[in-house]
């Protein structure tokens, strides 16, 4: 398996291509993951895309296959700790922190310019990413996401009850029946592949406990409610924001109102899905996609 060092962390990363006859040079495709998952449930979007992009995957640090970080754990640490800037030279889970581990990638693999279809928290990653570096960016992706209010008490539990998901994960739980699928009912609308519900809690289960509880703490944040309405308003690059009709996580009116503070953010909404609409329906997802980009058509019936 690939692994590239980013900021002296392993990063895994795998690229997705079909062979052409004579080989060409196909634009590229970078595909970025949400909280607690990894580049794996991306597979099956980026294979239907690989006709036209060479597609590059990578679980970012700390979740699926990537190394974390050696920072004391999140519970002998303040929470401001976990939020501010990073005084020493030890990485932190900022979303900041992310979207330059996403810079320093690609510099590694000596590419210059991609295509970015980002989703959930990673979304929000590749919206900073889209500001800070937006001369590397040609079309941006972004799928469940969205602009929300901060709510100090709502935030408070929404991290105490975080803490003891992530804190409580034994190894054995991805063994018993039917767990999969009462891990995954809150995230779905439709009913996904059960190899898929699989993978999804696999990387839950694996991801690092510092990762998972740091990246809990600053993207559902006083500090990310503030910033990520502004980081929206400053896109430049042309960018398609996809929500999931029933998504409870990220629900669409906030990704209908991040849509509405920029021009350059057209909206689509995927009927009867939830938080995971190109799994759910690949086959509408796809449509919006492939519209956006300027490959094909979708059916007239469906309008952005």
């Amino acid at each position: 398996m690939p692994y590239i060092p980013v900021r002296s962390v392993e990063h895994y990363y795998e690229w997705i291509r079909t062979p052409t006859n004579p080989p060409e040079r196909k634009p590229i495709m970078l595909f970025i993951h949400g909280w607690a998952g990894s580049g794996r449930y991306w597979r099956s979007t980026a294979e239907a895309l690989s006709q036209e992009f060479d597609c590059l995957l990578y679980d970012m640090r700390g979740f699926g296959r990537s190394g974390g970080t050696p920072l004391p754990e999140p519970t002998t640490l303040a929470r401001e700790d976990l939020s501010s800037p990073a005084k020493s030279a030890a990485l932190t889970y900022e979303l900041e922190e992310y979207a330059e581990d996403l810079a320093v990638l690609l510099d590694a693999l000596a590419i210059e310019r991609v295509n970015l279809n980002a989703h959930s928290m990673g979304a929000s990653i590749a919206t900073i990413f889209l500001n800070k570096c937006p001369q590397r960016v040609q079309k941006a992706i972004l799928t469940c996401t969205g602009i929300f209010e901060y709510d100090e008490q709502a935030f408070a539990a929404f991290h105490k009850f975080g803490g003891y998901v992530v804190k409580f994960r034994p190894k054995w739980l991805g063994k018993l029946p039917f767990v999969d699928q009462m891990f995954m009912a809150r995230f779905l609308r439709r009913p996904i592949p059960a190899a898929e519900r699989h993978a999804f809690l696999e990387d839950f289960l694996v991801a690092d406990y510092a990762a998972a509880l740091g990246t809990i703490f600053t993207s559902v944040s006083k500090q990310a409610a503030e910033l990520m309405p502004q980081e929206f308003a400053k896109i430049a690059v042309p960018t398609l924001l996809v929500s999931g009709e029933y998504d409870k996580i990220i629900p669409a009116t906030m990704g209908r109102q991040a849509a509405a503070t920029n021009a350059k953010i057209e909206f689509a909404l995927i009927p009867n899905t939830a938080h995971f609409p190109m799994l759910e329906d690949p086959t509408t997802y796809l449509q919006y996609v492939r519209k956006f980009l300027q490959l094909e058509d979708i059916p007239s019936s469906r309008s952005l």
